[in-house]
């Protein structure tokens, strides 16, 4: 019966079914044939509403309005002025500047997506006219991009504890060492990679200057992971104070809330999270019919009781993430496998918080391997002459770089389970 589900599913989306649909479809075939006919249907309303009815849901839109918010609000270029102030005299100065502008926003947006149209738009430009090969730039922005996923907020840990019952704000946490751990590595690498380029030092004068400019956009994390390693926020409650803070930030010190903005931000807001309920309402009647053929169990079962190690399993779980990752965005692989995944993982013994963030940064690598990497499609629409497959190039060794850090995660599990302890 799974192989029937499975089948299904590969043949919806490869005559290009939209997942969300592709689940439903299927939970609404499982439900009529083993659910009672008819009756099976009706089960469909009371499933949505629970999935929908979260308290750790009702986050998701208060990020992505957040994430827009701050898309077009200006703070992008400030703090990429004020890191290249401070780092354009290093050897590839402006690729460290552009990283660390994408692990700020990171922790500022929570979204890949935002992160790389914003901190793209500034730094291509910049960049090449100073002597950067488009590749390397390219590469460097569609693997930057990615730390919006691991460093917390993020939407992938959102849904996953959402669909497992794990704590979101010890997720947030357990993101935020492997995330400046990745980050640090992406620009040991990059100033390598671009050792030959230096730039002219900024005065301190403008150094500070700079960073003043910019205090608002680094008092975002502060006030989001902040408030909830100290306990003064639940991570739904700092989403709402991400958005007023955002709001007050756009609206009065850069002032670029016109009307204009305003329209875009709400349509793109509600588009967004329009697509993601949408797959995760589909996702949870999938499940709901899994679950009742007992699909899930005799996985675990199966995946127990092969005589051999763990880390066995373990590899090929990572292999399946890589090669879903090259097919699917991040939302659908997450809500598609994580009913089958969790059980098999928590049976074997490993830790679930750790794996969220194994799997987040798979999920990472989904964005930038071809022929379905989000943030290739959006560098792409920001330099439109530039083929595909010259980013896809630039972004490799960044890929090398991920499959190396999984390696890295599973021998020192530490790296994202050292702080979690005191959040709830």
């Amino acid at each position: 019966m799974g192989l029937f589900f499975a089948g299904g599913m590969a043949s919806l989306l490869l005559i290009g079914v939209p997942v969300a649909f592709a689940l439903s479809l299927l939970a609404a075939i499982g439900l009529y044939w083993f659910n009672g006919g008819v009756l099976g249907l009706h089960q469909i309303p009371i499933i949505a509403y629970k999935a929908l009815d979260d308290f750790t849901i009702s986050s998701l839109p208060m990020y992505v309005l957040m994430s827009q918010i701050l898309l077009y609000s200006g703070v992008g270029r400030e703090l990429y002025e004020m890191a290249s102030r401070w780092l354009r005299h290093l050897p590839g100065g402006l690729g460290l500047a552009t990283l660390v502008c994408c692990g700020i926003f990171a922790a500022i947006s929570g979204s890949s997506v935002a992160t790389a149209v914003t901190i793209g738009t500034v730094a291509i430009p910049e960049m090449t006219t100073r002597g950067y090969d488009k590749k390397t730039v390219l590469g460097l922005l569609a693997a930057g991009g990615t730390l919006g996923i691991l460093i917390p907020p993020s939407v992938p840990m959102i849904i996953y504890g959402s669909v497992t019952g794990e704590s979101v704000g010890k997720l947030f946490i357990a993101g935020v060492v492997p995330g400046i751990l990745l980050l640090a590595i992406f620009m040991a690498y990059a100033s390598w990679s671009m050792r030959h380029i230096k730039g002219e030092p900024a005065s301190w004068q403008e150094r500070w200057q700079g960073t003043r400019k910019a205090v608002w956009g680094l008092l975002m994390p502060v006030l989001i992971i902040g408030g909830i390693y100290s306990g003064v926020f639940t991570p739904t409650e700092a989403a709402a104070a991400g958005v007023i803070f955002s709001l007050l930030v756009a609206g009065i010190v850069y002032r670029s809330l016109t009307w204009a903005n305003i329209k875009n931000i709400l349509l793109s807001t509600v588009a967004t999270n329009a697509m993601i309920l949408f797959i995760i309402v589909g996702a949870m009647l999938f499940g709901f019919i899994l679950t009742s053929l007992q699909i899930p169990q005799a996985m675990t079962e199966m995946a127990t009781g092969l005589p051999v190690s763990k880390w066995v399993v373990f590899i090929l779980i990572n292999l399946l993430l890589l090669v879903l990752g090259c097919f699917l965005e991040t939302v659908s692989i997450l809500v598609i496998t994580l009913p089958i995944l969790y059980p098999i993982i928590t049976s074997l013994g490993f830790d679930p918080i750790w794996f969220a963030i194994i799997m987040v940064v798979n999920m990472e690598l989904a964005l930038i391997t071809p022929p379905v990497g989000l943030n290739l499609f959006v560098l792409k629409g920001i330099d439109p002459s530039t083929p595909i497959a010259l980013i896809v190039r630039g972004a490799a060794p960044y890929a090398v770089i991920m499959l190396l850090f999984i390696a890295l995660l599973a021998l020192f599990p530490g790296l994202a389970t050292g702080l979690i302890g005191h959040v709830q």
